[in-house]
């Protein structure tokens, strides 16, 4: 039997900040920190009840961060039994210690607890346990004098869910999407194999910036030729600038949701982590202009005509033909290193399943404020 159930919810500008206590971190990625005395200052989401039991929770944010400032990411969660202590999701900053950012932007391990614990960009619930409230906490920190401009954040919130999928279960028909496209440039990660490999093994593993950057290219908003100078070469460095914008430490890797959609946001648009229920709500956004990009898993005989395998990979949905298959700038592109083989087909029926089955739906919303959204489902699933 399956479940579908997804509920986003974002706060946008306007936010009260509450005086903090002062916060000395020493940064724990780098050797031989010094212990440094940040001021602080908080903000508080309400407390969101559901009307059904969650499984995950996974936060978004858009910020900017100066020099010498940075945010900390905090959530609870809670069932009868009362409330988790608040766990970390980021210590984010938009830039890394090489740049302007006082810190080194980092999820953190070995938050576990009872009810579940902590994945990188997401709260998984421990087995037997679910939650029907929970609360983000945000915390500017600014070092320096007093004249130190504070991070500035535009949009924060999370997706709650819980989404399971029959793999009987009829794929849904085709909609509003048929034979739309939107013209998305294509990049492919292949071209990065073994460059950089400091972050993530090279562009083996980037699928997340380099779909992301597709989008940011489609907007107008991609890197430009000064931001990625320092990439020293001319092969897409605009994808190296954003794999090094979304690296996430403690992961080790390029691929934290939540550190993409904060890239995008940083970047100008407005930009969250969400569950969708199934393909016609992709072609609802579709058919408005808006890729997406969404997670998929799956062994190389589930996908036809991608000739390949994984265990969790990011691409972009750019499309559906006039049957209703999906268009895909795929940046794993057949394992080949071109762009020219980015653009691929894929059936409907196979991609929903390698979609909903072990990534339930994931995608990210990324587009300009002025964009108008399709209207979302009576359980708001975006905004």
């Amino acid at each position: 039997m399956s479940e579908r159930h997804a509920v986003l919810r974002v706060w946008e500008n306007g936010f009260e900040w509450a005086a903090a206590p002062e916060v000395r971190y020493a940064d724990v990625h780098v050797e031989h920190a010094p212990e440094v005395a940040y001021r602080a200052r908080r903000w508080e989401s309400p407390v969101v009840e559901l009307p059904w039991a969650a499984r995950e929770l996974i936060p978004s944010w858009n910020a900017s961060t100066p020099p010498a400032t940075w945010l900390q990411v905090e959530a609870r969660v809670a069932d009868g039994s009362g409330w988790t202590p608040w766990f970390t999701f980021a210590r984010w900053a938009e830039d890394d210690v090489a740049g302007e950012s006082p810190i080194t932007r980092t999820s953190l391990t070995g938050q576990a607890f009872e009810a579940g614990h902590v994945d990188a960009d997401t709260w998984l619930a421990a087995t037997g346990h679910q939650f029907d409230r929970w609360q983000l906490r945000l915390t500017a920190l600014a070092g320096g004098a007093d004249e130190q401009p504070w991070p500035e954040v535009s949009l924060v919130g999370a997706v709650a869910s819980r989404i399971s999928i029959d793999p009987d279960e009829p794929t849904s028909a085709p909609g509003v999407g048929r034979g739309h496209e939107v013209p998305v440039p294509t990049h492919s990660q292949r071209l990065h194999v073994d460059s950089f490999p400091h972050w993530d093994n090279g562009g083996q593993s980037w699928c997340s910036p380099t779909s992301t950057t597709m989008v940011l290219a489609h907007w107008g908003l991609a890197p430009t030729a000064t931001e990625s100078a320092w990439v020293g070469h001319d092969t897409d460095p605009e994808v190296v600038h954003g794999v090094r914008r979304v690296f996430d430490r403690a992961y080790g890797g390029a691929g934290n949701w939540s550190f993409n959609t904060a890239y995008a946001g940083g970047r100008g648009l407005r930009a969250y982590v969400t569950r969708l229920r199934d393909l016609t709500e992709v072609e609802a956004f579709v058919a408005a202009g808006v890729p997406l990009v969404v997670s998929v898993t799956f062994d190389e005989d589930q996908l036809d005509g991608a000739g390949y395998s994984t265990k969790g990979h990011l691409l972009t949905v750019v499309g559906f033909t006039d049957e209703g298959d999906v268009i895909s700038n795929d940046p794993n592109s057949h394992r080949v290193a071109s762009n020219d083989e980015v653009r691929t087909v894929y059936r409907r029926d196979q991609f929903e399943k390698v979609w909903l089955g072990t990534d339930g739906g994931l995608a990210y919303v990324m587009h300009p404020r002025d964009i108008t959204l399709p209207a979302p489902p009576a359980e708001p699933n975006w905004a």
